[in-house]
């Protein structure tokens, strides 16, 4: 049902695979060729998602600056939540913002990791409990190929050793699955689980502290208000120690080869995230200063004289006559006569007798 997944997982497995098996201090049937095929397969994935995890990044730092307007808009339309839900994609529209994007990389993480432990488990299909488990015998799981990997391919997996410990081996395996390696097309024959937690632990160990190290990482991004959200502060805790003690939980329920591609993952993702958050560091960073010194160039510089019209002589940082410094209009002042001149006839005073001397006529 899952084939889509399943054969383009397996796909990349066998070309690294490939790859590796030309080197000559390997060869294809060593364990270390397979080790590092699946670390390359974690590390083909996560580059192809390279992109998309860097839209999450900025969605999420998108997500922070929008914090004030979001709780606003829920303040404000608080019982009415359709007319909040219109408001909200109304806000994310213009701003850009698409939080499905935040949870692209997450989701396409999902399937790869469902169908490399599928493919890795069908190795061994010698138990009837489990994926991939088809009750074979184990001469008839060595004789079976698996998706692109040729009956050849499966018995060099099957025989391949790490320090030991097969990869297809987990701590907490039934016995019939230890006796999938006990067949005359094996070397090695059947592996100890001394061997398997020897290498399993460890990987176990690492895993979980890389898991904690990613969650302390993203936590530290958060602003002060996100943190301080009843579900986010809920969804750290979780973060930063129960996933991790789930890593350490159920280790010994997982082959090698997985506990391989977990510490890979996590390997990768520490180093992208500190990658990818310096780089937008450096743009914010860049950004504030071109606006400082955008504002700067408008301002005058230090003990700069205002600068004056040539041909009026006016200074255009001064008021103009007629206003003041407010910018509210001042009435006219009237102008003073020049010494010697007649005052103006609608300034001369009338004579009170000429009056009186026109009343008495009439």
């Amino acid at each position: 049902m899952l084939n889509f997944i399943y054969y383009p997982v397996s796909g990349i497995l066998w070309f690294w695979h490939k790859v590796f098996g030309l080197l000559p201090f390997l060869g294809p049937d060593h364990g270390v060729t397979w080790a590092l095929s699946v670390v390359f397969l974690v590390f083909t994935i996560r580059a192809l998602l390279y992109k998309p995890f860097v839209k999450q990044v900025r969605t999420t730092r998108k997500m922070q600056e929008l914090q004030p307007q979001i709780k606003a808009l829920r303040k404000k339309y608080s019982k009415d939540r359709q007319r909040m839900a219109l408001e909200m994609q109304k806000l994310q529209r213009e701003h850009g913002f698409n939080p499905l994007l935040g949870c692209l990389p997450i989701f396409a993480q999902v399937p790869v990791f469902i169908g490399l432990y599928h493919v890795l488990m069908s190795f061994n299909r010698t138990g009837g409990i489990g994926p991939g488990r088809l009750s074979m015998t184990p001469e008839e799981n060595v004789n079976e190929p698996n998706y692109v990997f040729s009956v050849q391919d499966v018995q060099s997996f099957l025989d391949a050793r790490l320090f030991g410990a097969p990869l297809s081996a987990a701590i907490a395996h039934a016995e019939e699955l230890y006796l999938a390696f006990d067949v005359p097309e094996l070397q090695n024959g059947i592996p100890s689980r001394t061997a398997v937690a020897l290498i399993s632990v460890p990987l176990m160990i690492i895993a979980s502290i890389a898991t904690h190290l990613n969650a302390r990482h993203s936590i530290s991004r958060q602003t002060a208000e996100i943190a301080d959200q009843p579900q986010t502060a809920v969804m750290n805790r979780l973060a930063l120690y129960i996933f991790p003690f789930g890593v350490l939980v159920g280790g010994p329920f997982l082959p090698v080869a997985v506990l391989l591609y977990w510490v890979s993952n996590n390997a990768w993702t520490l180093f992208q995230q500190k990658l990818v958050y310096t780089q937008i560091d450096k743009e914010e960073e860049a950004k504030r200063l071109e606006a400082i010194e955008r504002r700067d160039s408008y301002a005058p510089r230090p003990g700069a004289r205002p600068a004056v019209d040539k041909r009026s002589g006016a200074n255009p940082e001064q008021p103009e006559s007629g206003e003041e410094a407010g910018g509210a209009p001042t009435p006219p002042r009237p102008a003073s006569p020049q010494p010697g001149a007649r005052p103006a006839r609608s300034a001369r005073p009338r004579n009170s007798k000429a009056k009186k001397r026109k009343q008495r006529r009439r």
